[in-house]
């Protein structure tokens, strides 16, 4: 039996609150049937078409699902640009409501008829799904807290507080300064961060609690919480905070797996890291699991 090829949408999106238009996809198997429909985040310094996502996305669509990824708005890409960080203008601005936000944004397109492109007899939005990686693994806790479309989740890798520990002698010479630099070592670049990122933060504390969201508002959701015990970027502790405040979640730690679980930018396989695929499996069970009817 030939091996589905999945259809591929793009669409733009929009965010009343900001006028930067962004980029979406959804990949899935036009067949007429409704699917689950799985939205991924990206992290911090990613984008939707990093590394081996594509392959992902072909991926979780030839398991009945409809994938769908997004570009969040300040992430440094330009659509119609060069395909990575560019607008580093942009990515300076981002704050974590921006892309709480865009996420939101993304989520009321697929439930408006004709918004997206993708038809409506593909969709099951009665199973919604978020999957979110690194820095966006703590976006989707917090999409999920404040929004009940969303029937299930999981983080791949997630950080647990959207403040990464600013102390008070690095926040007073970032707000004298203005700004503050850090380096993309894949691309050498050196990326702005402007100090709106710690005001925005400090404006919506209740809003970016993921410890709140986790104990109070996500109580009896679907929640897989996955991490490698490799992961040089997001410590390990970080998976066990996030089950600590919700124990009811599933808790998968991967042996040997790092930050990007096997995968790099630019992916040329058009089979997924080993790695990947073993979260992948385990995540769309786990979602077939959750969401059945």
């Amino acid at each position: 039996m030939p091996t589905p090829q999945p259809t591929t949408v793009d669409f733009l999106l929009a965010n009343p609150g900001h006028d930067r238009p962004f980029a979406a996809d959804a990949r899935f198997v036009a067949d007429g049937q409704a699917k689950p429909v799985v939205v991924f985040v990206h992290g911090f310094k990613g984008f939707k078409d990093w590394g081996h996502f594509n392959v992902l996305a072909d991926w979780f669509a030839r398991q009945g699902f409809v994938f769908v990824k997004l570009n969040l708005s300040h992430n440094g890409l330009v659509v119609g640009g060069t395909g990575d960080l560019e607008d580093l203008e942009a990515f300076g601005h981002n704050n974590f409501s921006l892309e709480l936000d865009d996420l939101g944004a993304l989520l009321d397109a697929l439930h408006a008829p004709g918004q997206t492109g993708i038809p409506a007899t593909e969709m099951d939005l009665g199973k919604l799904a978020l999957i979110g990686h690194s820095r966006g693994g703590g976006l989707v806790l917090l999409k999920t807290a404040e929004d009940a479309r969303v029937q299930a989740t999981a983080t791949w890798a997630a950080i647990s507080d959207v403040n990464p520990g600013w102390t008070e002698p690095q926040m007073a010479d970032w707000q004298q300064q203005g700004v503050v630099h850090i380096e993309n070592s894949r691309t050498k670049q050196q990326l702005p961060l402007y100090f709106q990122l710690v005001e925005n933060y400090y404006q919506h504390r209740s809003r970016l609690d993921i410890e709140q969201g986790l104990r109070h508002r996500l109580a009896g959701r679907p929640l897989l919480i996955v991490h490698g015990d490799q992961d040089e970027t997001v410590p390990l502790a970080r998976a066990r905070q996030l089950h600590e405040w919700q124990p009811a979640a599933e808790l998968l730690v991967l042996p040997g797996v790092t930050h990007n679980f096997g995968g790099a930018h630019p992916w040329n396989s058009e089979e997924l890291p080993e790695h990947t695929r073993q979260v992948a499996e385990a995540t769309a069970a786990f979602f077939r699991l959750e969401m059945k009817d």
